[in-house]
């Protein structure tokens, strides 16, 4: 019989404080108040004082209300019912289909053991030339979009969902716009992947514990499902909207702030996501692909600036489009030699003949004569950005290469790429053969 606590000491914000003994961190408890049945979880051990985060929020609850420990922490309920289904922070239906609480499994766990994990060493494809050709997504990477507020990541986000050669997605919403919610939703539904997904989203409108709770659910059932043998890609939006719901707990709990008022275990709390991702020795993989807003465009904001430290490599969204520049996957170099033996060699050459023509803009703004080697690099970028960039773009790996030899033999004269002898003979395109008159 667990022992029911009958004085609540403080209430500030949606963070309740009681008197207990025996609690763990992060052990779920129950409210039982006028307005019914609520959880709560420890975020605080001070001696015998427990915050608990209650989370549904604090509004209705009163000092004499009842307080029971359950003496487990938060917990999801595993099997194939979730795909297809919809959930909130908190794990319940919000698809209006049937709660689920077969095979109850603990979220927010440690990291898989390192002796137990791979060296990266395989593709995820996704039809997107500025992802698959030059900043491959590799199996078990952990890799983020950096973006501002009005770029179109969710829908890139959305595109790979439904492009990614992988077994499922789960995908974290945090904070979502119910707009964003519904075309999450519409989207894998009418394009038929639903049925190999699982949501667990957070809109803006609910409470903020919630937006905590998103990635560990994720990560917890993708975690089950990888063991099971499943190549699994989790999508997160957007992380910046969790690190300021850490913020509010912190403000809440008067903990000294670091910088701009996040708390000060900010990277620990992030590394302990991102670090989830994972490719089993004996069984599937999780690779974690999450969106980080910049405020104000700034990469040093602690949010993106401590993520970096993290995370292998990112996707600078700008303009509608992946930046070449400043965009990085590290792992790249682990399986783009084993696609195509072209792979490599395209990847460097376009990006170093597209880097050219952006000094070649700058050259052009300031009034300098263009040569006719200018000429060729202006008529390459405009091709390269319509052709390769427009994320509009949707084509195989391959098909895509091909493309790329194209445009340059469209433009350039084969020793005027730079590119070794034996890759031009084996790949440069062949002149169209002129039909007899």
């Amino acid at each position: 019989m667990q022992k029911v606590y009958s004085q609540i000491l403080q209430i500030a914000g949606d963070v309740i404080t009681v008197e207990a003994e025996g609690v763990a961190y992060r052990e779920l408890a129950e409210i039982q108040s006028r307005r019914g049945m609520s959880m709560a979880q420890v975020i605080r051990l001070d001696g015998n004082r427990v915050s608990l985060q209650v989370l549904a929020g604090s509004r209705g609850l009163s000092t004499d209300d009842k307080v029971r420990f359950l003496k487990h922490p938060m917990r999801v309920s595993f099997s194939d019912n979730l795909l297809g289904r919809i959930f909130n922070g908190s794990g319940v239906p919000r698809d209006g289909g049937p709660s689920l609480d077969e095979n109850m499994i603990n979220i927010g766990g440690p990291s898989v053991n390192p002796s137990k994990r791979v060296v990266p060493r395989n593709m995820i494809r996704t039809g997107i030339p500025m992802i698959d050709i030059f900043n491959s997504l590799v199996e078990s990477q952990k890799l983020l979009i950096f973006s501002v507020a009005g770029e179109p990541y969710n829908p890139l986000l959305a595109r790979i969902a439904l492009q990614a050669e992988v077994d499922l997605i789960v995908l974290g919403g945090m904070g979502l716009k119910y707009d964003d919610f519904l075309f999450f939703k519409d989207t894998l539904e009418q394009h038929g992947s639903l049925s190999h997904s699982v949501m667990f989203i957070h809109t803006a409108a609910d409470p903020t514990v919630e937006c905590l709770l998103v990635p560990d659910m994720s990560l917890a059932v993708a975690e089950q499902f990888a063991l099971a043998g499943k190549r699994v890609l989790v999508l997160l939006t957007d992380m910046t909207n969790f690190a300021d719901a850490l913020k509010e707990v912190s403000i809440t709990m008067e903990q000294i702030p670091s910088n701009r008022g996040y708390p000060g275990d900010l990277y620990s709390q992030l590394a302990a996501r991102y670090e989830k991702a994972v490719d089993f020795d004996t069984a599937g993989s999780i690779t974690v692909l999450s969106v980080t807003t910049m405020p104000g465009d700034d990469v040093t904001h602690p949010v993106p600036d401590n993520t970096g430290y993290i995370t292998e490599g990112q996707f600078y969204l700008k303009n509608g489009r992946i930046e070449p520049f400043g965009s990085l996957s590290r792992l790249k170099q682990q399986v783009n030699g084993r696609t195509r033996g072209d792979h490599r060699t395209i990847m460097d050459r376009m990006i170093q003949l597209f880097a050219d023509y952006r000094s070649t803009l700058e050259k052009k703004s300031m009034g300098f004569e263009m040569s006719p080697w200018d000429d060729k690099l202006l008529k390459y970028g405009q091709r390269f950005e319509r052709e390769l960039m427009d994320l509009s773009v949707n084509i195989p790996l391959e098909a895509a290469l091909d493309l790329g030899w194209r445009i340059l033999a469209d433009i350039f004269e084969p020793a005027e790429t730079g590119i070794k002898e034996s890759l031009l003979k084996q790949f440069w395109p062949k002149p169209a053969a002129v039909p007899a008159s």
